[in-house]
Parts: structure tokens; C-alpha cells; sequence
């Protein structure tokens, strides 16, 4: 679900785009099946995706259109500051959560 969310955000995937099917993820991550289809029950169930059977999963024509942006330079300052946070001593998980946790305190 949250694959799926950041892609629709940054216009990696657009109204129509179709989703792996549960067989390639399974063959792909080596996840159990009934595991893959829980995760894309929920984004359908959110109207983000519809699953039609013989058909697959898509991203739902409701959502709203994404324009890509250029992110590269935004990128680039994101990638030093980790390369600088794991030169620190922090792994990915602590990373993850000072992202969090900063975010949360900007609002």
C-alpha cells in the first residue's frame, strides 16, 4: 500500500497503470500468496486500485492525475544527508524514524 501511494505521489504510476499480479510478486519476493493478496486488499478497499479477476490490479481512474516532477536536486540532498546520518552511526530504521518523527514535529 505504501509502494503504491508514494508511487501515485511522485508520478511513478498514473490513473490505469497496472500493478504486478499476485504471481509475480509471490515468484518475485518469495511471499506467501495469501500475504500478497491481504496488501492489495487494502488499497482497493481504499478505491486507490481495483482488482478485476482475469483482468489483474490497476491504479483506480479515480484517483487524480500526477504530473512528474523533477525531484533529482532534492534527491541529491536527501542521498548526502543518509550517506552523512549512516557515516554518524544511525542504520536504516533510525533514519527512518528521525525522518518521521521531524516531519511529525514541523506540523
Amino acid at each position: 500500500m505504501q509502494q503504491v501511494q508514494q508511487a501515485l505521489r511522485l508520478g511513478i504510476l498514473q490513473r490505469g497503470d497496472h500493478l504486478p499480479t499476485v504471481k509475480e510478486v509471490v515468484r518475485k519476493l518469495a511471499i506467501n500468496p495469501n500475504t500478497v493478496l491481504n496488501a492489495y486488499r487494502e488499497p482497493d478497499r481504499e478505491g486507490v486500485t481495483e482488482g478485476r479477476r482475469g483482468q489483474g490490479t490497476s491504479v483506480s481512474e479515480d484517483q487524480p492525475a500526477t504530473v512528474p516532477g523533477d525531484y533529482s536536486a532534492l534527491r541529491s540532498a536527501l542521498l548526502r544527508w543518509i550517506e552523512r546520518a549512516r557515516k554518524a552511526g544511525l542504520d536504516d530504521e533510525s533514519i527512518t524514524a528521525l525522518v518521521a518523527a521531524t516531519i511529525n514535529a514541523a506540523f
